[in-house]
């Protein structure tokens, strides 16, 4: 934004070395901690490292300090700007208050919806998350990965990065013959309901469960059926295909209502096969050692790397020869950097798996894979209910996440309706489901995803603290004032008076977007984005009780009438890239 100002800079402190004979060296430059003011800072360290004839007696940094004070006593201010500091070797330029302003609200209004976007940066980062198990209930644990990977994906493309988002369907393994099990057995010739599939296919897999525990029997034909499935018998793969599509059909549905999308799909039996094969290959080279019948193959990553208690055994097969996650997260890998010319591969996956992934990245790396360094794995903790109970797909704490999305709409309502009570019900109910939405997504995303979550419906929905809801009515606030006002926004350009702190304190914020996507795309913390515009919110709202706005004169509603715009579309931006609509009213 301020590209121009910097090279006129630059070229006036190149002028001012030159006539004192100084050769300057490349300036790099640092926005200066804004104290109710705004400026650019930068250092002479480096010019006074490749002077060393100048002084020659003095150290660098104090070189440094006398050639800042020298620029400081002949260079000429250029327009804009209204002080300049020599502070022990650095240069501190400050903006003129309100032409500064002026250039941010101008900034954010020219550039609408792209307001904060980085330049392109050519990079290509996949992020694979959701990896949901088919033949299983989508549940609230699901959706803090969801919600997380898909953040993530926003924020790094809003950055300017490609992103391909990816998910990995577990859509087999023992889990789903367990399924087809109880399925096969108890309830042949069924199908799921129309309006709660995931729910359906959730309580045959629970079912399953409770009748094989403690019955070996069971167990011995769960075991014969997963032979079966992995000799591809005609019957049992013909099931497996129809009821792998209904969990599919249900995932769509729950993606479909989130505005979660993938750009490619993987399967687990995709790279059944291949990981087998691959596993041959590790056996072959002495990376893996069979110990089959009486064993499996296993590949003993510290005896191979000659570390102790650090990646410890990785079980590459069964002792009956089927799969396990490792024989199949390898040609993943691999088949990821082949269909991609990646610059990084994202896994978003549960903490409790960080052992497991790092001793997948360092096997691809011992098989000679250089692009292994560019995986990593994006953790995040657990979502419980009140009371610390875990929540787990095979047992009753359960909470499923089309019963959380409907208590959360009904919550919503009744937020709406005391907002706003004359409202249409259909535009009520349009209204409910983003606020619902966005309670439950801010909730997940404004918490470290390094800390297990107590998911608690005071908090999600809290339209007065730092919640979703509190966020999206800042945005209503502003969106009315620009309503009522009516006309076309005026042209008033550097403001003509003297901003109030209130306002200074809402510009600020403003400016600081577009860094705060890089540092959430740097970090892969969308917790920074959420944070930001929580304090975004907070501020617009100190700005409301501060400072009338159509009751002011012309000259200051003008340009707080652009502030209040600006705020409206900076805070749209920001949710967005949470994955969260703002409402119209509310």
């Amino acid at each position: 934004m301020f590209e121009r100002e910097k090279s006129i800079l630059e070229d006036r402190i190149i002028q001012v070395l030159n006539n004192q004979n100084i050769e300057p060296s490349e300036f790099k430059w640092t926005w200066i901690p804004f104290s109710g003011q705004w400026g650019l800072s930068t250092s002479l360290f480096a010019t006074a490292a490749s002077n060393p004839g100048i002084h020659p007696d003095f150290s660098v940094g104090k070189r440094a300090a006398l050639i800042a004070d020298s620029i400081k006593k002949e260079l000429q201010l250029p327009e804009k700007f209204y002080k300049l500091e020599s502070v022990r070797g650095y240069l501190n330029f400050f903006f003129d208050t309100n032409d500064y302003a002026a250039r941010i609200i101008e900034s954010v209004l020219s550039s609408g919806n792209c307001y904060g976007m980085g330049e392109k940066t050519g990079k290509k980062i996949m992020v694979e998350f959701s990896q949901p198990n088919t033949h299983k209930a989508f549940h609230v644990g699901h959706l803090r990965n969801m919600v997380l990977g898909s953040s993530v994906c926003r924020i790094l493309e809003f950055a300017g990065n490609d992103v391909v988002r990816a998910n990995y369907i577990g859509d087999i393994g023992l889990h789903v013959i367990k399924w087809l099990w109880n399925y096969m057995n108890f309830h042949l010739g069924e199908v799921p309901p129309e309006d709660k599939k995931t729910k359906w296919m959730g309580d045959i897999y629970a079912e399953a469960v409770n009748r094989i525990e403690g019955n070996p029997e069971f167990e011995k034909e769960i075991r014969e059926l997963f032979l079966r499935w992995d000799r591809k018998e005609a019957e049992i793969v013909a099931l497996w295909e129809k009821t792998r599509k209904w969990s599919m059909d249900a995932f769509h549905e729950v993606y479909e209502m989130l505005n979660i999308h993938f750009d490619r799909f993987y399967f687990e039996s995709d790279v059944d096969e291949p990981g087998k094969e691959i596993v041959c290959e590790l056996i072959k080279k002495g990376l893996a050692v069979d110990e089959r019948p009486e064993g499996a193959v296993i590949v003993d990553l510290d005896k191979l790397i000659g570390t102790e208690d650090t990646y410890r055994v990785l079980v590459m097969l069964r002792s009956d020869g089927t799969s396990l996650y490792p024989t199949k997260d390898i040609p993943l890998a691999i088949m990821k950097f082949e269909e991609y010319d990646m610059d990084q591969s994202i896994y978003v996956i549960d903490v409790r798996q960080s052992l497991y992934m790092k001793q997948i990245f360092r096997l691809l790396d011992l098989m000679g894979y250089d692009w292994s360094e560019k995986c990593y794995h994006l953790a995040y903790e657990i979502v419980n209910l009140p009371g610390n109970v875990t929540i787990a797909s095979r047992e009753g704490t359960v909470v499923l996440l089309e019963d959380l999305i409907w208590e959360a709409k009904r919550r919503a309502q009744l937020i709406v309706e005391e907002k706003n009570p004359g409202l249409d019900e259909i535009v009520n109910r349009r209204i409910a489901r983003k606020v619902a939405l966005g309670a439950i997504k801010y909730s997940l995303l404004s918490k470290d995803n390094t800390k297990i979550i107590t998911f608690d419906w005071d908090s999600a929905m809290d339209v007065n603290g730092q919640a979703a809801p509190y966020i999206q009515y800042a945005y209503v606030r502003a969106n009315s004032i620009i309503k009522k006002f009516g006309d076309a926004l005026p042209t008033a350009s550097v403001p003509e008076y003297e901003l109030t702190e209130a306002e200074i304190e809402l510009i600020d914020l403003l400016a600081r977007f577009p860094q705060e996507i890089q540092r959430a795309a740097k970090d892969l913390r969308p917790l920074l984005i959420a944070n930001y515009s929580y304090d975004a919110a907070k501020a617009f709202s100190n700005f409301y009780n501060k400072c009338p706005v159509l009751t002011a004169e012309k000259n200051i509603r003008d340009f707080r009438l652009k502030m209040v715009n600006a705020f409206k579309q900076v805070i749209e931006n920001s949710l967005d890239v949470l994955g969260i609509e703002v409402p119209e009213v509310m």
